[in-house]
């Protein structure tokens, strides 16, 4: 797709066959056009200046029991499968398919426990940033998170 040249008033014909096109600044486009203002309304503060409090229970155990209850039907599957694999290598262990040698798998395990605990003692800033974030959103938004965490529960059960 070929634009025509864009000229800015008072700009002569470029000499040369180069197109000339127009800078925009992005940042001031954007504080022009605040989309997001007529999308959430113009505050844009925590959930609980918007919404009454049943509102915000309901919203937060709606969201709890899907979470819940994705988390509940994933973790399954995981299981179901793990233990499928350890079966199976089992079952091929015993009939002479497969030789383990145990003592090495469990050095093996206990040297990756140890290098895992020097690396989480080491945790990095990002993971510190998004914990404060997190910490900050569930006390800004309290009666949210408890209808989430009820309703995560909930799905879990059900």
């Amino acid at each position: 797709m070929n634009f025509p040249p864009v000229h800015t008033a008072g700009q002569e014909e470029p000499d040369s066959e180069d197109e000339v096109y127009e800078v925009v600044d992005l940042t001031e486009y954007a504080r022009r056009h605040q989309w997001w203002s007529r999308v959430f309304g113009n505050s844009s503060g925590p959930i609980a200046e918007k919404y009454s409090v049943a509102t915000q229970i309901v919203m937060g155990g709606v969201t709890g029991w899907c979470a819940g209850y994705v988390f509940q039907r994933v973790g399954k599957i995981a299981a179901t499968a793990i233990g499928g694999g350890f079966l199976l290598l089992q079952i091929a262990n015993h009939s002479g398919y497969v030789q383990v040698d145990w003592k090495k798998v469990e050095k093996d395990v206990n040297k990756a426990k140890k290098h895992l605990k020097k690396k989480a003692n080491k945790a990095a800033p990002e993971i510190n940033t998004f914990i404060e974030e997190a910490t900050d959103f569930i006390k800004r938004n309290i009666v949210l998170s408890s209808g989430f965490v009820g309703g995560f529960f909930l799905g879990m059960a059900s």
